[in-house]
């Protein structure tokens, strides 16, 4: 069975994230920034807006197309008000960016089935597969630099079809910069070539100089022809956004230069093994490919460093430091897989048993904090449940097994797939903890206004989420404290719970206000108020 597995890593990858995103894509609530996503790539479709991007039919240049120009064209397949299809390349892109970890791998001279490990290390990476809800755009822009860097590396290191690897690197290098701009850039490229230079030394670059500039001057007409492009057609708005956007670099979610220091704790299941492989001295000794692994290392670092300079952080901008950090913990965990049954200190042995311990108790009690936590709904999900259950019992018995046996491979696989258990079986479950009874979708508004014969407006910029799921226009009549009436003698209202006051008083004179509903997509016992709109129908006296 193993050397079945072994043999099709490929295959494996695809059928990992079938089984681990794909069957339940649609399940997790829409976040924040994929509304912005979807709602973009829904008006490129029913508004034409391709390339003057729009979100509420008002200019969104915030982020470059590409990413939601693919959500549409998955869109006019599968259905564009479909969370599957609009999910659905951000999820592939996962696929895509474990193989081209996998190459990556091999270009550093590494085996195949090491190589396999870092593609599996990297995808089950939790802020790998989360970042597809949470930022997609992220995973296509560092997707698509790990390719052009695992072609730009081929450039580097061989002699033969040069050109071929200038071309494809500078794609993919364009293709990264039109998804995100320059971030990944600064975030995975520019940690590469210094990691590179260090390592590697510089000659193969001062040999290769023109094709080197090639791929810095086609990838960033590839990547950038839309900014200008967008400069030249809406020149006030892109100045505007551009200048707002530049300035939080600077001045929004400032935190300490240390906040990323616990970064590797973004890989998830493989924290305890993360952090190991950072310990350079100890592991420098112990890996038998100690070139690749001094680079991977000072890339993550490197990397880290930049990062941390920018005075803007969120823990998801971390997520390009986990494809170096996947590859570091690969040679950890090869170096286990080879040599463990030999190793006799406690002070090396005690951290292995403790991880893997550590797993298999998580992959025990998870059945059981369900069962607490859900109690009487767990029989909404009784098949998953009891599937989930099986699995996890199954494996948290085989890990300990397997370790006490020192068979460090077979609990490697068992750790991935205590993974595609918890995503491919527990999230259906998940749905009963997103229980709120006061929950109502804004999509009935459409049947409210066609049969009072009304146009919506909105008081106040309207939530994302809220937009999403309405599925139409929404425009905003209240800016910088200014309300602007419009002109029909009747028309809808919706206004945020602390803005009721001053906008019924200031309509009140000359218009009726009737509440016609509460709309709240609040899915948990959490409750945001900007996810609550009440619903007036106003007509004039």
């Amino acid at each position: 069975m193993l050397k079945t597995i072994e043999k099709n890593p490929i295959l494996v990858l695809s059928i990992v994230i079938i089984i681990m995103l794909l069957v339940h894509l649609d399940v997790p609530s829409v976040t924040i920034m994929e509304a912005r996503n979807f709602i973009t790539a829904r008006e490129m479709v029913q508004e034409n807006n391709w390339l003057l991007t729009t979100i509420n039919d008002e200019a969104r240049y915030q982020k470059p197309p590409l990413p939601t120009w693919l959500s549409a064209f998955s869109g006019l397949i599968f259905g564009i008000n479909s969370v599957f299809a609009l999910r659905l390349p951000a999820a592939l892109m996962v696929l895509f960016l474990g193989v081209f970890l996998y190459f990556v791998s091999l270009n550093l001279k590494l085996t195949k089935l090491h190589s396999f490990h870092n593609a599996l290390i990297v995808i089950t990476s939790f802020y790998v597969f989360a970042i597809i809800n949470e930022a997609p755009w992220d995973i296509y822009a560092h997707g698509f630099m790990l390719a052009g860097i695992y072609y730009l590396f081929q450039l580097f290191e061989e002699n033969k079809s040069l050109w071929k690897h200038t071309m494809l690197s500078a794609f993919f290098i364009g293709l990264s910069i039109l998804s995100k701009g320059p971030v990944s850039l600064f975030a995975l490229f520019l940690p590469f070539l210094i990691s590179y230079g260090i390592v590697f030394k510089l000659k193969a670059i001062k040999t290769k100089i023109v094709p080197f500039v090639v791929v810095l001057v086609l990838s960033i007409v590839i990547g950038g022809w839309w900014f200008i492009y967008v400069r030249l057609a809406d020149p006030a708005a892109f100045l505007e956004i551009a200048t707002k956007e530049t300035g939080n670099w600077a001045s929004y979610n400032v935190k300490p230069f240390y906040y990323y220091w616990s970064f590797f704790t973004q890989s998830g299941i493989w924290t305890i093994p993360a952090f190991i492989s950072l310990l350079y001295p100890y592991l420098i000794k112990k890996v038998v490919h100690k070139k690749a692994y001094k680079f991977t290392f000072w890339w993550v670092i490197i990397a880290v460093i930049l990062l941390s300079i920018i005075p803007e952080k969120k823990p998801r901008y971390l997520m390009p430091v986990l494809i170096p950090l996947a590859l570091n913990i690969g040679f950890y965990i090869d170096y286990l897989i080879q040599h463990f049954k030999k190793i006799t200190l406690k002070k090396e042995t005690f951290p292995v048993y403790f991880n893997f311990g550590l797993i298999s108790l998580i992959a025990f009690s998870l059945p059981i904090a369900l069962l607490i936590i859900l109690k009487a709904d767990i029989k909404n999900h009784l098949f998953y449940f009891i599937a989930l259950t099986s699995f996890c019992f199954l494996i948290g018995i085989n890990i300990i097994k397997y370790l006490r046996n020192k068979n460090i491979k077979v609990v490697f696989y068992l750790v991935v797939l205590f993974m595609i258990s918890v995503l491919g079986l527990g999230l259906p479950i998940s749905q009963s903890l997103n229980k709120n009874l006061a929950y109502k979708s804004i999509n009935s508004l459409h049947l409210i206004e066609d049969t009072n014969s009304i146009k919506t407006y909105s008081i106040g910029e309207i939530t994302p989420e809220l937009l999403w799921n309405y599925n139409g226009i929404l425009k905003d009549i209240y800016k910088n404290e200014l309300l602007v009436i419009p002109s029909e003698t009747s028309f809808g209202l919706l206004i945020m719970n602390e803005d009721v006051p001053k906008i019924t008083a200031q309509l009140s004179a000359n218009y009726n206000l009737e509440l016609k509903e509460t709309y709240n997509l609040n899915e948990g016992s959490k409750i945001k108020e900007r996810l609550i709109r009440q619903f007036y129908i106003v007509s004039k006296k």
